[in-house]
């Protein structure tokens, strides 16, 4: 897998991965929202409960309200009616409660959902993308200046492999020392190449 790693690009193993980084962003959003979709769902029953409560307590309070009008034994006979509106509301209050836990779960649960997927892109892959900018840009900065070259030679000669060094010459590292300008072109360009940049300005 290194040795695969090895012969793609930089830029185009940065491009690759932020590719993937959004995918990966993008499908557990998906998901988050199917999950707040399918919480949603279970609210339908206690809105259907809520309104069916209401609708019997307004009819049974409108005809304990016309009853109550009969004489002498209107408020006997209304009674029942208010006890039955009372018990109606108190269906429809539950309904409304039912709603209202539907409402914080498809809150909460797609937050859980998608919480570890983004700390795992904040906390890991950000950070090294950040740290990864901040070095190229110093590298842009300085690859064309003499002195910068020669930084970017030293980095490229106590950070790369040895195997890829030896490619350069055998002596690479005493052409070095000598101030040879081909030795320390070509490994300002190894550590250019290492950051995904382009060896020189066009």
């Amino acid at each position: 897998m290194k040795l695969y790693a090895d012969r793609v690009p930089t830029a185009t193993r940065q491009v690759i991965t932020d590719l993937l980084i959004l995918f990966w962003i993008y499908l557990w959003v998906r998901v988050a929202l199917g999950i707040h979709d399918l919480v949603e769902k279970l609210a339908v029953p206690g809105a259907k409960l809520e309104s069916a409560g209401s609708g019997i307590a307004d009819n049974l309070a409108d005809a304990g309200g016309k009853v109550g009008r009969v004489p002498v034994v209107g408020d006997q006979l209304t009674k029942p009616f208010t006890g039955a509106a009372d018990a109606a509301r108190s269906i429809a209050e539950a309904g409304h409660q039912q709603q209202e836990l539907v409402d914080k779960l498809a809150l909460i649960l797609p937050l859980m959902a998608i919480s570890l997927p983004l700390a795992l892109v904040l906390f890991l892959w950000l950070p090294l993308r950040l740290r990864w900018i901040r070095r190229a840009s110093v590298a842009v900065t300085v690859r064309d200046e003499p002195a910068g070259r020669d930084l970017l030679a030293l980095r490229a000669l106590a950070s790369r492999p040895l195997g890829e060094l030896t490619r350069l010459g055998p002596d690479i590292a005493q052409s070095w020392r000598n101030g040879d300008a081909a030795a320390v072109d070509a490994l300002a360009e190894l550590e250019l190449r290492r950051l995904g940049l382009r060896p020189s300005r066009s």
